[in-house]
């Protein structure tokens, strides 16, 4: 993880100033998203969310989709409280609490052992979390996993709580573990009843596939109808492939994904990627009653992905459905510039004002006749609201940028002030 070594010192070094003539510590950091490519749907302890299934993402770079979180500490705040994208939020919320009783229970530990008196000092405060994401909530872009990864991260940086953390993000939101670590990231199940062997292991850094490029076709913002607790647990009751899949699939799809990667064979990476996203689904429509998260816009998709690459015949891009319609489209840069204008072909920007294009910049392309043929088919306008182009980046960080700060000099939500 970067930053590992930092200490407290870290956290008094970004002072607001004095609150009510006490001195109030802050920070503030930001996390990414992650997109699984080996899925995992359902948990074998709710409580304590422990997969059924080992898992696979990567993490994208933050400079498109990330998570920014700002935590204060003052013995002048009567409660600890929590803002979410402007609205405060029930902290009382037991995976809120379970992560912050973690980082508190190791801030004591270091105390107990090192004797440091700016732990002691900060464990006798109350504090102000606020966070917020610069992507749609609850649309099936991981924003949970993201929005918990920056929670753990940013308190440990607040009480100087160093080493492996994935666990306690893990117990915020499964995902958030992978959100812990850059690159290409597994979520390893473990079999310790404790969950403390179910933790996520970094198996290559961003810089390891340096032309991997990725885009997000946004069909909708809204949060999803079923959430991803409700659907997993159904699942989990009544579907007989999500076993199957847990039990003989997935153990095999984990190794050749890993050896995909390392090898940087984008074909076999691709092609696993895509049956994944399907058996995924799959599981979800084998759930009784069956649930829904892919979309017309989502079909047609698919749909263009498959038609291209065999006009090529050979995989030159690959689809990924989380739990939402919104598609993940993995591609090497060389292609990037044709694909997105196929995209512009079938799914038209309408003519809204808003930015169609977003993220790294995409370079012109000219569609041969053979392509126009295959996109011309069923346009359908407005049905990829904006494309978002990123890349895989690195894990959370401690930002030294002051405007990004979220808490005022009294620990309240700046737009709130």
């Amino acid at each position: 993880m970067s930053n590992e070594n930092e200490t407290l010192s870290v956290a008094f070094s970004q002072v607001s100033g004095n609150f009510r003539g006490q001195e109030m510590k802050k920070v503030t950091c930001t996390a990414p998203v992650n997109i699984a490519v080996i899925k995992y749907w359902g948990k074998q302890n709710e409580e304590l969310i422990l997969p059924i299934n080992s898992s696979l993402s990567v993490t994208l770079h933050q400079d498109q989709l990330k998570t920014t979180t700002s935590a204060a500490a003052s013995r002048e705040f009567t409660e600890d409280r929590i803002w979410l994208n402007g609205k405060e939020e029930n902290i009382s919320h037991p995976r809120l609490q379970s992560c912050l009783r973690e980082i508190r229970r190791l801030a004591r530990k270091r105390r107990n052992e090192e004797g440091d008196e700016n732990v002691s000092r900060i464990l006798n405060d109350k504090v102000h979390i606020c966070s917020v994401n610069n992507f749609p909530t609850a649309a099936g872009l991981a924003s949970s996993a993201a929005g918990y990864a920056c929670l753990v991260y940013t308190l440990a940086k607040l009480y100087g709580v160093e080493g492996e953390l994935s666990e306690i993000a893990r117990q915020g939101s499964g995902s958030a573990c992978r959100s812990m670590y850059g690159g290409f990231v597994q979520w390893v199940m473990g079999e310790r009843d404790d969950g403390k062997d179910s933790l996520a292991k970094q198996v290559e850094p961003e810089s390891h596939w340096p032309e991997l490029r990725v885009l997000i076709l946004v069909a909708t913002a809204e949060k999803k109808h079923v959430g991803s607790t409700a659907g997993m647990q159904t699942s989990v009751e009544t579907s007989p492939l999500l076993k199957l899949r847990a039990d003989l699939v997935v153990p095999e799809r984990m190794e050749a994904m890993i050896e995909s990667i390392r090898k940087k064979d984008f074909k076999a990476f691709g092609e696993l990627t895509m049956k994944d996203s399907n058996q995924f689904h799959a599981t979800c429509l084998d759930t009784y009653p069956p649930i829904f998260y892919l979309n017309s816009v989502s079909q047609r998709v698919i749909s263009v992905v498959h038609q291209y690459n065999t006009y090529y015949g050979q995989t030159k891009v690959a689809y990924s459905f989380d739990a939402g319609p919104n598609a993940v489209i993995f591609m090497l840069e060389p292609t990037v510039n044709e694909f997105v204008e196929v995209v512009k072909h079938c799914f038209p920007p309408e003519s809204n004002g808003d930015t169609y294009l977003k993220g790294l910049p995409v370079g012109s392309a000219v569609l041969s006749e053979g392509l126009q043929s295959i996109v011309a088919s069923d346009p359908n306008p407005g049905g990829v609201r904006y494309i978002i182009y990123t890349k895989p980046g690195p894990g959370p960080t401690l930002s030294q940028d002051l405007t990004l700060d979220l808490l005022d000099a009294d620990g309240l939500p700046l737009q709130c002030a």
